[in-house]
């Protein structure tokens, strides 16, 4: 085990001085008993938190140093791409984050530790303990080499898929894509909403997401996906 966290802290850039803080942010928040609180008053979902701040701050400070002359509107549409939970799960695994979370079995089993949910919330928890343990030069200094490739390659700002469908919808006069909730599964921590676009005249297309604002996103980039796959 000692190992294992170890090999964790090598790949955050820092060893914990104060490791019950690390433990806290791998203990998902379904096995832990409610109202528990390490010393300082952590939990995974606190220091979820704190962490999803975290990355938001240094991710923006990150984005204006380097593009300097984009305008805002530019800019947040890259945070918004940088900071979702697509890319905070890819991070995730990318430093095998997974085989260190303390799961309860059920969600062992059914693949929890391959969830992006999970692995989104578990980054993030991660964060907010580098944060509390090291500060923010700390948490900065993993964020900017974890996200390094990423900010590298940047080209052009992204579109949101919800803008650029309706952008397609509208410049073939038809009405505004419309979006309905199928279904919200999982626990009040862990919602998963299934969410269906359509657009006059084409076939819908449905999409999952820990946010409905993340599904309606996921679902509209899948519809223009087959939109412009059609001939």
């Amino acid at each position: 085990m000692k190992s294992d966290v170890a090999r964790l802290e090598a790949a955050l850039g820092h060893r914990f001085s104060d490791p019950a803080l690390l433990s806290s942010a791998l203990r998902h928040s379904s096995v832990a008993a409610p109202g528990e609180r390490v010393r300082d008053g952590m939990d995974f979902e606190r220091l979820e938190f704190l962490g999803d701040r975290v990355v938001g701050l240094i991710m923006a400070d990150l984005l204006l140093a380097r593009f300097p002359r984009e305008p805002e509107g530019d800019i947040a549409r890259r945070h918004a791409a940088l900071v979702s939970r697509r890319t905070l799960a890819e991070i995730a695994v990318e430093i095998d984050l997974g085989r260190h979370l303390e799961l309860t079995r059920g969600e062992a089993e059914s693949g929890g530790r391959e969830k992006p949910s999970v692995l989104a919330d578990a980054l993030e928890a991660v964060i907010g303990a580098l944060y509390r343990d090291g500060g923010l030069s700390v948490a900065s200094g993993f964020i900017s080499r974890a996200f390094a490739t990423r900010l590298d390659g940047a080209g052009k700002p992204p579109r949101d898929p919800k803008t650029a469908l309706q952008e397609w919808a509208q410049g073939r006069g038809l009405p505004l894509p419309t979006y309905r909730t199928i279904k919200v599964e999982g626990p009040a921590h862990e919602p998963l909403f299934e969410i269906e676009v359509r657009v006059d005249g084409h076939a819908p297309a449905v999409a999952q997401g820990a946010s409905k604002r993340d599904a309606e996103r996921a679902a509209a980039a899948a519809l223009l996906d087959k939109l412009k796959a059609r001939p």
